[in-house]
This record gives C-alpha cells, sequence and structure tokens, in this order.
C-alpha cells in the first residue's frame, strides 16, 4: 500500500529522538531486565494514524500489534478524541465512592446489551489486571458472604495470562515471567495449558480434549469441590502465545464447574470488543455464558485506560439470600467509572457498530489466518495458530522438536528487529512472533504485513546459518 506522510513534520526537531532517550534512562518500563534498567533501548514512536505507526525518522510501520492487543479501532480517531476532550472539559472526574456520571451510566447499561444471559452488573476498574483483580476479590467476598470462607482456590492454566497486581499475578501460568516475583502461592492450582498444537501427533482433538476435561475432574476430587471457588479462563490464551484449545473445551469446562458450584470467569481482557468478531466472544464463539467476564483494551481501544468487570444477577441473587444484608465489597479504585474512560469507550462502541467492523473481522479474519497460514512452508517455522485477527508464528531451530528449546528464546527479537527494518512492528514472545491487528485491516493490507513478516522470517534465517547457529 502506499505510505501516507507522517501525521507530523519530519525533521521539525532534529534534538527529539536523542532527547526521548536520554530522557528515557529515568523511565522504567514494563519488564525490565536489572542489567538493562536505564539503558533498555526502545524503539521511539512519534505518531500514528490507522493501522500505522511512524518512529522518530517518520518511517511508517504497519501495528502488527494494534499496541498491546488494544488499538482495535485504529489510530487517530477523531471520534474518540474529540469524545474524551468534550468529556475532560465538562466533566473530568468525579468520585465514584459517592457520586456517578452520565457516561459511567450509559456505558454500563450499554455493555450490559452486549453481555451474554444476566450479566447485568458492571463494575469499572482501570484495566485488565484491575478487572481480573476485581473478579477474584468478587469470588472471594462471594464466598465469605455465602458462610463458605474456605471456598477460595482459584483454578488457573500453565500459559495463562492475568493481569499484574498481586492476586491476578498469583493466578498466572506463565511461569517463566514469574520467576523472580513473590505471589499468593495459597490462591491458585494450575492445570495443563490446552495446547492444541502441543499434543501428540498421534492424538486426536477429541482425545486431547477428553484428557484435559478428566484432568480437571481429578483435580477437583483432590481439592474438594468445596475448596473451589473458580476457574479462570482465557478463551484464547492470549499472551502465553495464541494457544487455541480443542474444540467443545471451553463449554465442557464450564459444564464441570456448573455441576460443582465453581464460578467460572471468562477472562476477554484480550478477544472482548471485536478481537474475535463479536463485542464478546464467550458465548458467540464457545457458546459459554459464565459466571463473570473481564474485560479491558478494546473497550476504549487503548484510548484511555478503562476495564471493567461484568457480573451475573444470579451471584447477587445468591448474597441477598443469604441474608447478609449489611455486608460490603470494600473494593473500589480513585479512577473507577472515569466520565473519560467511559465517554472514549462510548465513542468507541459506535465506531465498532456505525462501521460494522465486527462483521469486517468475521470477514477478513479467515483471510488473515490462511495467508500467515502459509509461512508454515518456510523452515524455521513451527507452528501458525489463531482465530480472528489474533494470531502467533512460532519459530523454532528445531521445528519438529515439539516443544520450545533454550536455543528458540530469541527468535521473536530477531525477527522483529527485520520486520521494523522493513516497516511492521512484531509482538516477540520468545520464539513467537504475536500478530492482533487493529480490526480495520483489509485484506490487501494483511498481504503486505504477511509479506513483510515473511521476509523477516527469511532475513533471520539467513542471519542464523552465517552466524553458525542453525543448519535448515
Amino acid at each position: 500500500m502506499a505510505k501516507p506522510a507522517p501525521p507530523f513534520v519530519v525533521g521539525a526537531n532534529d534534538t527529539l529522538s536523542a532527547d526521548i532517550a536520554e530522557q528515557a534512562r529515568h523511565l522504567l518500563q514494563p519488564w525490565p531486565s536489572v542489567g538493562k534498567a536505564g539503558d533498555d533501548v526502545r524503539t521511539i514512536i512519534r505518531a500514528a494514524d490507522g493501522i500505522l505507526v511512524y518512529d522518530e525518522t517518520g518511517r511508517p510501520l504497519i501495528d502488527g500489534p494494534a499496541g498491546m492487543w488494544c488499538v482495535n479501532v485504529g489510530h487517530r480517531r477523531h471520534e474518540i478524541a474529540d469524545a474524551v476532550a468534550e468529556q475532560l472539559k465538562n466533566l473530568p472526574y468525579v468520585s465514584p465512592w459517592y457520586t456517578t456520571s452520565g457516561p459511567a451510566a450509559e456505558l454500563a447499561a450499554r455493555i450490559a446489551t452486549y453481555t451474554p444471559g444476566d450479566l447485568d452488573h458492571i463494575f469499572f476498574s482501570t484495566g485488565g489486571s484491575t478487572a481480573v483483580e476485581t473478579a477474584l476479590r468478587f469470588v472471594q467476598f462471594f464466598n465469605n458472604v455465602l458462610g463458605r470462607p474456605e471456598k477460595k482456590i482459584i483454578l488457573s492454566r500453565a500459559d495463562a495470562y492475568h493481569g499484574s497486581t498481586y492476586l491476578s499475578g498469583s493466578i498466572c501460568g506463565k511461569m517463566r515471567d514469574k520467576s523472580w516475583m513473590d505471589q499468593h502461592d495459597d490462591i491458585a492450582v494450575f492445570l495443563s495449558s490446552p495446547a492444541t498444537h502441543r499434543k501428540p501427533t498421534d492424538m486426536s482433538e477429541n482425545v486431547f480434549c477428553d484428557l484435559l476435561i478428566q484432568q480437571l475432574e481429578d483435580k477437583i476430587d483432590e481439592l474438594g469441590a468445596d475448596k473451589i471457588a473458580a476457574f479462570a479462563a482465557e478463551p484464547i490464551l492470549a499472551s502465553g502465545g495464541v494457544v487455541v484449545p480443542p474444540d467443545g473445551y471451553f463449554k465442557r469446562v464450564r459444564d464441570v464447574c456448573k455441576q460443582h458450584d465453581i464460578l467460572f470467569i471468562a477472562d476477554e481482557v484480550v478477544t472482548a470488543f471485536g478481537r474475535l468478531g463479536h463485542v464478546f466472544s464467550c458465548e458467540e464463539v464457545f457458546g459459554v455464558v459464565p459466571d463473570m467476564i473481564t474485560f479491558a483494551k478494546g473497550v476504549t481501544s487503548g484510548y484511555f485506560p478503562l476495564g471493567g468487570t461484568a457480573i451475573s444477577d444470579a451471584l447477587f441473587a445468591r448474597m441477598k439470600a443469604a441474608g447478609q444484608d449489611d455486608a460490603t465489597f470494600s473494593h473500589g479504585y480513585t479512577y473507577s467509572s472515569h466520565p473519560a474512560g467511559c465517554a472514549a469507550a462510548l465513542a468507541n462502541l459506535d465506531i465498532l457498530e456505525n462501521e460494522n467492523l465486527l462483521e469486517h473481522v468475521r470477514e477478513v479474519g479467515p483471510y488473515f489466518q490462511a495467508e500467515l497460514g502459509k509461512l508454515m512452508d518456510l523452515p524455521l517455522v513451527a507452528n501458525v495458530r489463531g482465530v480472528g485477527l489474533m494470531a502467533c508464528v512460532e519459530c523454532s531451530l528445531d521445528p519438529s522438536a515439539n516443544t520450545i528449546l533454550d536455543s528458540d528464546g530469541d527468535l521473536g527479537s530477531r525477527i522483529d528487529r527485520h520486520c521494523q527494518d522493513l516497516g511492521l512492528l512484531v509482538r516477540p514472545i520468545y520464539n513467537m512472533c504475536v500478530m492482533s491487528p487493529p480490526l480495520i485491516i483489509t485484506c490487501k493490507e494483511v498481504d503486505e504485513l504477511v509479506g513483510i513478516l515473511r521476509n523477516g522470517i527469511v532475513r533471520t534465517q539467513d542471519d542464523l546459518r552465517s552466524e553458525g547457529l542453525w543448519a535448515g
């Protein structure tokens, strides 16, 4: 596609890049390593428009990860910027403890029209981590009100990511990310990853699903259903590498949990608001009506920090029946229900609806998956997987190994460096390249994204051969 001029003047401030690099020495960014703190050089992004971001030289880059799975309607949407600006000029902030605002009430009511079943109570927080933290604290509160203080274990899974607050981080199953961090060791019990791509090659998907469900039932028998409070699950395990469970898995887990009075939390921080072609995917794609849904990211398309937790009427009815009318859910944030964030979300929903972006994703998603699948002809590519507009290209020095090798660890970063030179931002996770572009991407733009990614992988293959690290 023709590259538009950047929405700023290149060279207007020749010292800008140097200034930012120097100032960034004081900026502690997410996931820093001790050895690089203060010297962690990252790509400087100056502006963005549509599916593109622009670095400090004005070079356009396709935003392959849509920021962090979040810029769903694309960059530089004036409708959202104007809505936030007007709200800030009218009412920049109001305390959620003893007042409320029109945007918060309107957004809660509007989201309740999209949630499945009776998930009609919406608690707004500041992002995905706090949305999950809210769900977990509500689970604890729920069982305390029902007189079951011993029912507190959360079932999670290997490869799961649920956030960076204390409770949400404690139920993450990406153990490599947690190796230096403390966590609440008593709250979480982990089941194996539902990674269909890592099952034995001679095992059918149905048998693999049966084994996962049997493991769940065995764990319930071992721990006791009276000790297990909830099962927390992403429909697609996003940051774990776009892990796609076997067909029917999500619904079967829900059925087992319901049988044992274990609450089911659908963590849709990534998959909600269009990523899979629906506002919420748990029922539309996976046939599940959970007890709670957590969301963030795409609710404002990243234009303002906002998250939320949808809770079913049935849970409130059970608490009211317990007769603990004075029990207080003593939980909240200064910026819960922030009026500007809610205004951003309302404008974002308007775009999703008015531009038929959900239908667009359902049309372009299969093409996106099919074109990425063609990268399997490259010898370094071990697996390509995904659903809708989220996908992972996994690479390995030994694609037949069916596991991640220690020597594979920097393949994603190597590929990302080449792709940036060619005009594409990649989300590198160890040996994986994760793609979740803005929902507005066209088939022609998919072709360009996949073409650049192919060239980046080919260049990486050439580097590995020249360095004597790979003979593939």
